[in-house]
C-alpha cells in the first residue's frame, strides 16, 4: 500500500517552522504536562559494519513517530555528517503516516532544546559566560539554543581541530555574540559548560570548575565512553546534582555515569530524572550536571510541534 502525498519535511524547512526556543518550550510543556521518561520505549542499538543503527520509538497522548538513525564515525572524512536520520510521524489512532522529516535536522533542534530545558533549571540566573567543547552542529546549536533561556553573551569554543573551531567562533560572532577559540582551562571562568565532542575520554579537568558551574554533557551514549571525570559526577551529586533523563536508561548508555558509579564515587539512587528538575520537585543550587543520550519521546515532541505548525 502506498501512502500518497506524504509530506517531506526538509532540513530548511524543521527549523524554519519550529525556533530553538520554540522546541525547548514544546519539551519543557510535555514534562510539565506529565510526560514521563521513565515510561518511554528503549532505543534498539544495532552495530553494523561501519558503524550503528538507531531505533528509537516514541508514544504521547497525541502522537506515535520512530526516528532510524545512524551513526557512522568515519563520515566526517568523507564530507558527510557522522549522525545521520529519517523521521516518520505517525497518526496516533490508526497508526498510518503523516509525515517524513529530515531526521538529522530533528536531532540537531532536539538535542540542545532538551539540554536548555536542564540549563533553564539548573544553572544560575544571569549565567553569561558559555565554554563549548566541540565544534560541530550541536555546538552551534547549543549556543543557539542556550542563549534563549540564559543571559549568555560570551562564548569561547574548544576543539581539537582549531580551523572548524575558528570557522564556529566567526558564525557565533555573526550572531551577534563575543567569541574565541579557547582550551580546555577555559572552563575555569564558564558559568555553563557544554561537551558536544566525540571524545572517549574526560575533555578537561573538573578541578578547574568554579562552585556552580552548570556542565552539560551530549557526545556520546555508549557505556565504555566518557567526556566527564568522575571527580565531577561525584562533586555534583553531592552539591547541586547529577540530572539525566531516566535513571535506568544513564545507567545502561552514559558512559559519563556508569563509570562514576564503578569508580565509587556516584551511587545510582542520586540521579535526578529531568522531570523531577522540571516540576521543581528537587533543588539543584549549586554545581551541576545534565548528562543527556537522547530518547525517542524528544523527537517526537519536536517533531509534532514542527507537524501541527506546517499544517497551520
Amino acid at each position: 500500500m502506498t501512502t500518497p502525498h506524504l509530506p517531506y519535511l526538509d532540513a530548511d524547512t524543521i527549523p524554519r517552522l519550529v525556533s530553538w526556543g520554540d522546541a525547548t518550550d514544546a519539551l519543557d510543556d510535555a514534562l510539565r504536562e506529565g510526560l514521563d521518561p521513565a515510561a518511554a520505549a528503549d532505543r534498539s542499538i544495532i552495530d553494523v559494519s561501519n558503524g550503528q543503527l538507531l531505533l528509537m520509538p516514541a508514544e504521547t497522548a497525541a502522537a506515535v513517530g520512530v526516528k532510524l538513525g545512524t551513526v557512522a564515525p568515519a563520515n566526517p572524512e568523507r564530507g558527510l555528517p557522522r549522525i545521520q536520520a529519517l523521521y516518520v510521524l505517525l497518526d496516533p489512532v490508526t497508526l498510518s503516516p503523516v509525515a517524513l522529516m529530515d531526521g538529522t535536522a530533528l536531532t540537531t533542534l532536539r538535542t540542545p532544546a532538551v539540554s536548555a530545558v536542564a540549563v533553564r533549571h539548573l544553572a544560575a540566573p544571569d549565567a553569561r559566560r558559555l565554554v563549548v567543547l566541540g565544534s560541530g552542529p550541536q555546538a552551534w546549536g547549543h549556543v543557539q539554543t542556550l542563549r534563549a533561556v540564559r543571559p549568555v553573551d560570551s562564548v569561547t569554543v574548544v576543539g581539537r581541530d582549531r580551523g572548524r573551531a575558528e570557522d564556529l567562533v566567526d558564525r557565533v560572532r555573526e550572531s551577534g555574540l563575543d567569541a574565541t577559540v579557547g582550551d580546555p582551562a577555559a572552563v575555569a571562568e564558564a558559568d555553563i559548560v557544554v561537551c558536544a565532542t566525540t571524545a572517549g575520554e574526560p575533555v578537561f579537568d573538573s578541578a578547574l570548575l568554579k562552585p556552580g558551574t552548570c556542565v552539560v554533557a551530549v557526545g556520546s551514549h555508549d557505556a565504555d565512553r566518557r567526556e566527564l571525570d568522575s571527580a565531577l559526577l561525584g562533586r555534583a551529586a553531592a552539591e547541586g546534582g547529577v540530572v539525566v533523563e531516566t535513571r535506568e536508561v544513564a545507567m545502561r548508555e552514559a558512559g559519563d555515569v556508569a563509570m562514576a558509579v564503578e569508580e565509587g564515587v556516584l551511587i545510582p539512587s542520586q540521579l535526578i530524572g529531568i522531570a523531577s528538575v522540571v516540576h521543581r520537585e528537587t533543588p539543584v543550587p549549586g554545581t551541576s550536571v545534565f548528562k543527556s543520550v537522547g530518547m525517542g519521546w524528544q523527537d517526537l515532541v519536536v517533531a509534532e510541534a514542527v507537524h501541527q505548525r506546517w499544517r497551520g
